[in-house]
């Protein structure tokens, strides 16, 4: 690996990562030979070179605080040199040169209160969106349902006991910020109604033609109000995604009597076994019910408990619900059957090439 990129400075976009490798990555980069979990939440990375790096993973609260940034920053300089990373879903990551040192650092971990765990057969940290606490466009929370759901499977993060991994995402709303498209369960926010007009306020806070064009389906339209120019919408045409309520505060979708949650199942990312698949609705609506959320811990719980019970070792949940078949999926989990499930959208899913897999036919 040549040192040149470390020397270019810019004032354009991130540093060069490459700065901030500890010195096993650098002195070993693209030699990496195998890796190897050895127990929950701890992976040995072996170099042809024999050198080993262990990382370490532990649980987050994810919208983390000072104080949280503070202690893993002092672990990462007692234990390893300073030097951690974060997943794509929001795990901390510690990397470790000494051996040693793993069993005193889970020690510290678990006595500040952050578990270990989250490799291999088990659920990690479920990705998420901002929810109520900034985005301005969420159909629901996303950090209280998330804190509920996770005490509810808290066991399957510490313990490797599923039949493969599970990856669980959540999105406040269908612009998805969350992986809710690409994961095992997903838990999606949901607006049922259009946008609420001010039509008194709209000509003085929005720009019309941009709010039209904000509008992926054309549902916007223009109109006059009580002999001011404004806006409609066309119920037929909304999918009450909110893009126009991002850049027209006057159009507000939230709505606390019809907003609440939904249920997919069976995507992934991974092309092993099976193409990267979608994952598909299995409950369309579950009610707003904070604190708690206890009808969305239960639903997701009851799924999990059905997939770790049916499931072959190794298979991700969308492949156990293909070989299975829907039907029983919906007869496994008593999850009722309902017209909302019938996919009649003309670029379905199926449609897509999605898979690395694919390979040119020789001529």
């Amino acid at each position: 690996m040549s040192a040149e990129p470390l020397k270019r400075k810019t004032d354009i976009g991130p540093p060069n990562y490459q700065q901030f490798l500890p010195p096993i990555i650098q002195e070993n980069y693209g030699q990496w030979k195998y890796h190897e979990i050895l127990k929950p939440g701890v992976l040995v990375h072996v170099s042809h070179s024999g050198a080993k790096l262990y990382s370490v993973r532990a649980a987050t609260p994810r919208l983390m605080s000072i104080e949280t940034i503070r202690l893993f920053a002092d672990l990462a300089d007692e234990f390893c040199g300073g030097y951690l990373r974060f997943t794509s879903r929001n795990n901390v990551e510690f990397l470790v040169t000494d051996e040693t040192r793993i069993d005193p650092l889970i020690a510290r971990l678990r006595a500040e209160g952050y578990p270990v765990g989250g490799t291999g057969r088990s659920i990690t940290n479920i990705v998420h969106t901002q929810g109520w606490v900034h985005c301005h466009s969420a159909a629901t929370d996303a950090s209280g349902v998330v804190k509920n759901v996770m005490d509810e499977l808290f066991p399957h993060f510490e313990a490797m006991d599923l039949p493969a991994k599970l990856r669980i995402a959540f999105a406040c709303c269908l612009n998805m910020c969350g992986a809710v498209h690409c994961s095992d369960i997903a838990i999606l926010g949901v607006h049922r109604k259009p946008p609420k007009i001010n039509h008194d306020a709209l000509p003085k806070t929005c720009e019309i033609p941009t709010t039209l064009a904000s509008c992926p389906t054309g549902a916007v339209r223009t109109a006059s109000v009580n002999g001011k120019q404004s806006v409609e919408v066309i119920d037929e045409q909304c999918m009450y995604c909110g893009n126009c309520f991002t850049v027209c505060p006057s159009m507000s979708i939230i709505n606390a009597e019809n907003d609440g949650l939904s249920i997919w199942v069976g995507g992934k990312v991974s092309d092993a076994r099976h193409p990267p698949m979608f994952s598909k609705l299995a409950i369309p609506f579950l009610p707003n019910n904070p604190p708690h959320w206890p009808e969305v811990v239960s639903a997701v719980r009851n799924i999990v408990d059905v997939y770790a019970s049916h499931a072959r070792k190794f298979e991700r949940m969308g492949e156990w619900i293909e070989r299975i078949g829907w039907p029983n999926f919906f007869k496994l989990t008593g999850i009722e059957f309902t017209k909302f499930h019938i996919d009649d959208f003309t670029h379905a899913g199926e449609t897509f090439a999605r898979s690395a897999q694919i390979r040119q036919v020789p001529a």
